[in-house]
């Protein structure tokens, strides 16, 4: 929420027994029944709370001492760069280290920050260079702590919970954006910006409680990487040679640089274009985080993640927020806002879940902060581009812009994904029958997720190193249970480099 040093060669693929059946759906809450996970998202609702209201008193105290709109912008550039820059080295050190211990300092670090400004803001003293020191300090942490995070969830709920926690995690996330600012506003007028900054640096002794009381004899087991020298470029070469890898991250890089800088968008709607106040840059802001809400409790339902649902779900979020920037209506554009923050939240949860479960368990902090890197890191680029496209041509002309990238984005990796697979559309408008299906490309072969010789075209279902896999004992390592060893079975998804066998075509 992850890396380290190695060979420079990937280790060795070691082939598991693969099933056809397909995962259960679960229930919304599944992951919740974990006690580890349980203690996890407790602490998490709190520490998220308090990082929103610190965000929104941040931005206000700068915009204060600054009189500057443009200091406030520096102010989250400074935050948002470390990871840019740095990131890569965030899951090197996430995947050499125990990711608990990790989330240990990192927390801790987090909260020291936050009571540092509120020190400094409460005794009169703060200065907008003390907010830019604090921001890239709090930006540094979040390289190493955020591929750690991601990475634990794994280890807490396993490869068949998966799905379930990274959506619950969304839910907690934009729970605490509705919560968060409320709070925020209400300190600030009542008692002064200070006393938030206090309770965000407070609110860490949440997740650190948590931490401290997990039992570790019940997390995953997972090999760390040893130390040694190119393991970086170990992880680049590791992504690079992995179509389910590389293209889904692709595409997060494209959105989360153009597609979701909805702070630019909205605010200039709302002023220039609806010519209302900032009541109503918050009521756009409420409506899309409770339909990001609602798209995080709606992915929690479903039992896979498939690369088509990302695909689609980009897709509809990009002609989306092309139809809401050339809507008159300001109670249509609102309207607008929930879907939008559906598909986006789906777009995210099923890129999130799908790189993960794909993900070798000693790549995965390597992995995810490549994808956090192009996710959040794409905002000191993105941000400024698309704030002066906006100011240059109208908030409507920038709001499309953002919403074409998105769309063309999410139409080349889905025909690169399909092609890639061994699969094409096919139209079927006969009654009962799904008007719209991937079928496998006549005289093609998928492409086998981690590498290795790929099964017929028509060979869609999983195929293990000595041909189909039979139902047999090791059905339960299979799928991430106990293996004869103890602990879990090494392999968590249908595509990892220990790989199951499983054809892209079947993850698409």
């Amino acid at each position: 929420m992850s890396t380290g040093p190695g060979a420079d060669s990937a280790p060795a693929p070691k082939p598991s027994t693969p099933t056809d059946s397909p995962p259960a759906r679960g229930t919304m809450f599944s992951s919740l029944k974990i006690r580890n996970y349980r203690l996890f998202a407790s602490g998490a609702v709190i520490s998220n709370t308090g990082t929103w209201m610190s965000r929104i008193t941040q931005d206000w105290l700068v915009l204060g001492l600054t009189g500057s709109a443009t200091a406030v912008g520096i102010t989250t550039a400074l935050q948002f760069l470390p990871m840019l820059l740095f990131g890569l080295y965030g899951g090197v050190i996430a995947d050499r280290y125990s990711k608990r211990g990790i989330l240990l300092c990192t927390q801790t670090a987090l909260g020291l920050c936050g009571l540092a400004l509120a020190a400094l803001t409460l005794s009169g003293h703060v200065q907008v260079w003390h907010v830019y020191l604090i921001a890239f300090l709090l930006g540094m942490v979040t390289v190493v702590d955020t591929p750690a995070r991601q990475a634990f969830v794994m280890e807490m709920v396993g490869p068949n919970d998966l799905r379930n926690a990274v959506s619950l995690n969304s839910a907690n996330f934009q729970s605490a954006r509705l919560v968060g600012p409320a709070v925020a506003g209400v300190l600030i007028t009542a008692v002064g910006s200070g006393w938030a900054f206090l309770l965000n640096g407070l609110s860490f002794t949440a997740p650190l409680i948590g931490l401290l009381m997990m039992r570790t004899g019940e997390l995953h087991s997972v090999d760390r990487a040893p130390r040694g020298k190119g393991q970086l470029r170990e992880g680049l070469r590791y992504v690079a040679g992995r179509p389910e890898l590389i293209w889904p991250i692709v595409l997060v890089g494209f959105i989360g640089t153009f597609g979701f800088n909805f702070p630019i968008w909205l605010t200039a709607f709302a002023d220039d274009v609806f010519h209302a106040g900032p009541g109503t840059y918050g009521l756009l802001n409420t409506l899309m985080a409770t339909g990001s809400l609602t798209g995080a409790l709606l992915a929690a339902r479903r039992g896979t993640s498939r690369l088509r649902m990302m695909v689609g779900a980009a897709l509809v979020f990009g002609l989306l927020e092309i139809v809401a920037a050339l809507t008159p209506s300001f109670w249509a554009f609102a309207a607008l806002m929930v879907p939008i923050g559906v598909f986006g939240l789906t777009f995210n949860v099923t890129a999130n879940s799908s790189v993960q479960l794909a993900t070798d368990p000693s790549m995965r902090g390597r992995v995810m902060s490549l994808y956090m890197m192009v996710f959040v890191g794409g905002t000191p680029i993105g941000g400024p581009l698309v704030g002066w496209a906006t100011d240059t041509y109208g908030a409507r002309a920038g709001f499309i812009a953002g919403g074409v990238v998105s769309a063309l984005a999410a139409l080349t990796v889905g025909l690169v994904l399909m092609r890639v697979g061994g699969l094409r559309v096919r139209l079927d408008l006969r009654r009962g029958q799904r008007p719209v299906r991937l079928v496998p490309r006549a005289g093609s072969a998928p492409a086998e997720a981690g590498g290795g010789a790929a099964p017929a075209a028509g060979e869609l279902g999983p195929v293990g190193p000595a041909g189909p896999a039979a139902p047999s004992a090791a059905k339960p390592a299979a799928e991430g249970g106990p293996t004869p060893g103890g602990g879990t079975a090494p392999d968590d998804g249908p595509a990892g480099s220990r790989r199951t066998g499983k054809p892209l075509a079947k993850t698409v």
